[in-house]
């Protein structure tokens, strides 16, 4: 292997690398969500989207059934919602369990089949505990598995388990106030003046700080004497007047106080992961989400985005979650949330420069894009990768040799072995033999972008896909990305490793010019290899070499 970031986030069937960040695609089947509401309410619509996001670049679909539009916070769910109230907070609409299920039940099933990697957007166990049996590999807790009977579900599978803050941070004023008591400073400049003013300034600032600790040990101690009274600890902290500092000036920090937030956020996130750690969850399945736009003020999301790199420091993988939040259109000065992606994107590469791995968002595609281009010159990450080429119309040698010869040429990608080529017989509806050979290459790209590389050279070399013959008729070349290291990929335009790996004596027999044991190399990352009798494309000779430089 090449790599030298090891870590992975473990999700029920599915063991994602994290060497490079991974892109969650949001997929909301309701008809309420605040930037795609009711667009894919329709069933099939959602299918058709979720297959479109991983033929974009996501590595998850996220299906959500329940809008968690402007409105929604964890108040709101941990106070009305948890009793069985509806919500009095504009935008957020309670959806039961049962209706939920019914939205994304077909959904959830439709893209597991299809090979994806599925998270569950949801706060009722019940519906995690269905997901999670049809298949779905994440459960992504917008409550941040505070209802014991979530952590019970996320005990009892093997899903990943995103815990999610949502809920107020701050308790007092947005900004310090710095402030210059200029005409204390200009009054007097005798030396007994002067230590008395610094004696009145010290008493003032420590009577402050008294009163605000004060305000905010009653505000607790009202938030622990009853369930839902953040309003309490909110009215407490407002009646404290604001921390004064004289300085030289009347002016205001753009930002609040990052401590006090980020104690809040870290405390909830660090307490929750060690309640799922004490269910008896792996740690090794356990990603954060700070909550971007969950009862947070603009200023404050900020504050939250810039202290990534302290999350990370926590040990469980980071997710991004910012994507057409308000706060981006605060920022950015876009006011439609669904215009905000490049913005989004913006943030995105912001966190993963901090350390973020996860990214959920959107509009995969642009990300996706951004993605790719920033780690291209920011994110030095090589990895090996293996092509199978077969041809079986004119000079198959000679074909296989160009060919070779092009991959070569790609873009941050090398050929660093080929293995002879061989003659094979025909499989999978093909009417004559084929010439085989495996090419190993080195490669920065994405799966995606260098699957786009080699179907230019499939034209570069003039192959013709006849309709109804895509996947058997006669071509002068045929390139297939059978196997990336770290790489687990589904989609209607690439799956990894190639679910028909395994079975193709024409790629494991080569791969054993390039490697001692191909196949305990391939059962190793988990691909199934079929025994001797039950292969297709058997190979029926060794035709030499491949000249291709």
């Amino acid at each position: 292997m090449l790599r030298e970031n090891y870590a992975t986030w473990h999700c029920g069937a599915f063991e994602l690398s994290l060497a490079r960040p991974r892109i969650m695609g949001i997929l909301n089947v309701t008809p309420d969500s605040f930037s795609d509401g009711g667009e894919y309410l329709d069933t099939e619509a959602a299918i058709a989207h979720g297959l479109d996001m991983l033929d974009a670049g996501a590595d998850i679909i996220d299906v959500g059934g329940e809008s968690t539009r402007p409105g929604f916070s964890g108040v709101a769910l941990h106070g009305e919602l948890a009793h069985g109230g509806e919500s009095t907070r504009p935008g957020f609409s309670a959806v039961s369990p049962e209706e939920e299920a019914r939205r994304i039940v077909p959904v959830i099933r439709a893209l597991v089949d299809a090979g994806a990697c599925v998270s569950v957007d949801t706060r009722h166990p019940e519906v995690a505990k269905m997901c999670v049996r049809l298949g779905a590999s994440i459960i992504n807790d917008v409550t941040g598995f505070t209802d014991p009977e979530m952590v019970t579900v996320a005990a009892a599978t093997d899903a990943g388990c995103v815990i999610m803050h949502a809920g107020e941070v701050s308790l007092g004023a947005h900004r310090q106030t710095v402030l210059l008591d200029a005409s204390v400073q200009m009054r007097d400049t005798s030396q007994t003046t002067n230590a008395s003013s610094d004696e009145e300034d010290a008493e003032a600032l420590e009577s402050t700080a008294q009163a605000d600790e004060g305000a905010h040990a009653r505000a607790e101690s009202l938030a622990s004497s009853a369930p839902g009274l953040e309003e309490a600890m909110r009215r407490a902290a407002r009646a404290t007047t604001t921390s004064t500092v004289r300085l030289a000036g009347n002016r205001r920090f753009t930002l609040p106080e990052s401590a006090p937030i980020m104690r809040q956020v870290m405390g909830f996130l660090g307490d929750q992961a060690r309640t799922l750690l004490r269910a008896g969850v792996d740690r090794s399945r356990i990603c954060i989400d700070p909550g971007p736009g969950f009862g947070k003020y603009a200023d404050e999301n900020v504050v939250i985005q810039r202290a990534t790199a302290k999350m990370v420091s926590m040990g469980y993988p980071v997710m991004c979650a910012v994507s057409r939040k308000r706060f981006v259109g605060a920022v950015s000065g876009v006011h439609e949330a669904s215009q905000r992606d490049a913005a989004t994107a913006g943030v995105v590469l912001g966190a993963v420069a901090a350390g973020a791995s996860i990214l959920r968002v959107h509009d995969v595609a642009g990300v996706a894009q951004a993605l790719d281009g920033y780690r291209s010159v920011m994110c030095p990450d090589v990895r090996r990768a293996f092509i199978s080429l077969g041809s079986n119309v004119g000079d198959r040698l000679g074909y296989l040799a160009r060919a070779t010869a092009l991959i070569d040429a790609i873009p941050l990608t090398c050929v660093v072995g080929v293995s002879h080529a061989y003659e094979t017989e025909p499989a999978y509806g093909i009417a004559t033999p084929v010439a085989n050979c495996v090419v190993e290459v080195h490669t920065e790209l994405a799966p995606l972008v260098l699957l786009d590389s080699l179907l230019q050279v499939e034209d570069e070399l003039d192959r013709v896909r006849k309709p109804g013959e895509e996947g058997h008729g006669p071509r002068t070349i045929d390139c297939d990305l059978a196997w990336m290291e770290g790489e687990i990929h589904a989609g209607r335009r690439l799956r990894l490793p190639h679910p028909k790996l395994g079975e193709r004596d024409y790629i494991l027999v080569p791969m054993e010019d390039l490697m001692h044991d191909p196949v305990r190399f391939l059962s190793h990352a988990g691909v199934h290899i079929a025994p001797q009798e039950e292969r297709v494309g058997i190979v029926l000779a060794d035709l030499g070499e491949v000249k291709w430089q």
